[in-house]
């Protein structure tokens, strides 16, 4: 009896210790779950914590929350011109919808991936076939990819429950083809853009070899007539001085010259004046007074 009893007992617990755990389970906070009955949906975006369940008759599916990552291959895009990209790019998604998640995925990150890869290469076609390459090279890569992020997150919460957070590129190549004449036509807008601004130094350098010669002009000009000025004046007051002294003492005067104009004849050795010698040029050399003989 008390065998069976005992036997009652741990079978009694044994139960117990198997409906607990059958009927019991545990959404972790990094998850969302939902709830089936035969593989219909009963219950949806079961929150974190501690919940219960009918054993065998329902079951629970699981689904991490946080921020997943597809990285894509790298693809070959045609932008607006038909010029040729390869772009390597990779997707920030995260599961907002368990139920739509689970309608369309079953639950397989996989195919959740697989369905995602297709719609965000199509996305990135649209939108880089609607920008020329020198738009592309140009503008931030965070607001290239804006739109398409925005557009793939609308579409992909309705046919998937999965929210695109971001979408981000990592490369932007140029196949071998479409670098050497890209290359080569960036090297000729930049030498265009040398030329005007070489042209335009020219000219400002012109300019101002203009300005300056000008006002070379001007000064010389000022300066020339102030020297004629100041000549002027100084003639005119050394006239005043020489019309005073030869008022004081004309005969003194008359001498002065006379010896300034022997000096100065006389000065060299070959020098040679045929004159008469009753001229007046020797009027002193013949009296001390000057007076002729």
């Amino acid at each position: 009896m008390i065998n069976n009893r005992s036997l009652l007992i741990v079978g009694g617990l044994a139960a117990v210790a198997w409906l607990a755990s059958n009927s019991l389970y545990v959404v972790d906070e990094t998850e969302r779950a939902v709830k089936l009955r035969f593989g219909e949906i009963i219950e949806e975006n079961i929150q974190p914590g501690l919940h219960f369940k009918v054993p065998i008759t329902h079951t629970v599916r699981t689904f991490d929350t946080r921020l997943l990552t597809l990285d894509t291959d790298p693809s070959r895009y045609l932008t607006l011109e038909q010029k040729a990209v390869i772009v390597d790019s990779y997707v920030m998604w995260q599961v907002v919808n368990p139920t739509r998640y689970y309608e369309a995925t079953a639950g397989d990150e996989l195919v959740a991936r697989r369905l995602i890869q297709p719609r965000v290469d199509e996305s990135l076609r649209n939108e880089f076939g609607r920008l020329n390459l020198q738009q592309i090279i140009a503008e931030r890569r965070d607001d290239l990819m804006t739109g398409p992020t925005e557009d793939l997150d609308q579409l992909m919460r309705e046919e998937l429950g999965v929210a695109v957070r971001d979408i981000r590129v990592k490369r932007i190549d140029l196949p071998e083809d479409v670098s050497s004449a890209v290359y080569e036509r960036m090297r000729s807008e930049r030498e265009r853009e040398a030329r005007e601004w070489r042209a335009q130094g020219q000219e400002e350098a012109e300019r101002i070899r203009a300005n300056a010669d000008r006002r070379r002009q001007v000064l010389l000009a000022q300066a020339q007539a102030r020297s004629e000025t100041l000549r002027g004046e100084g003639d005119a007051e050394a006239a005043g001085i020489f019309s005073e002294a030869y008022g004081q003492d004309q005969e003194f005067f008359s001498f002065w010259r006379s010896l300034n104009a022997y000096r100065e004849s006389f000065e060299g050795d070959d020098n040679m004046l045929v004159l008469d010698p009753s001229s007046d040029f020797f009027q002193y050399l013949k009296s001390p007074q000057g007076a002729s003989d």
